[in-house]
């Protein structure tokens, strides 16, 4: 990997990793990668994580559907549901294709860089 995509993807990688609503799963696959940087299993370890990233990735569409759902009220709250429902609309309307939380934002920029990666 090029060593200008490398550091962009660790920095990337850091701000995911610290991000409030990244999954224990990606943060897991995150570290992961992260410490086989520079290792033999680099490569194995950039393909896993990359997989993790491709499968948590929260479409915007499959969050207005989570956010209007009774599990969406009960995870954020009835009335932050609602806000989070007209927020994902108003990224959508713009062009947004994903949730623009942390760890997804920190993931579509990940994911930009997926084919100069492998």
């Amino acid at each position: 990997m090029d060593k200008e995509v490398l550091n962009y993807v660790v920095e990337k990688t850091h701000e995911l990793v610290d991000a409030p609503t990244c999954s224990s799963e990606t943060k897991a696959a995150a570290l992961a990668w992260l410490d086989a940087v520079g290792t033999e299993g680099e490569a194995a370890e950039t393909r896993k994580y990359i997989e993790e990233l491709e499968e948590d990735i929260m479409p915007v569409d499959n969050l207005i559907g989570f956010a209007e759902s009774e599990a969406g009220a009960q995870v954020f709250g009835a009335d932050k549901a609602k806000e989070v429902a007209a927020h994902a609309r108003e990224i959508k309307a713009a062009g947004a294709k994903y949730c623009d939380c942390p760890a997804c934002a920190a993931v579509e920029a990940i994911l930009e860089k997926k084919d100069l990666m492998i």
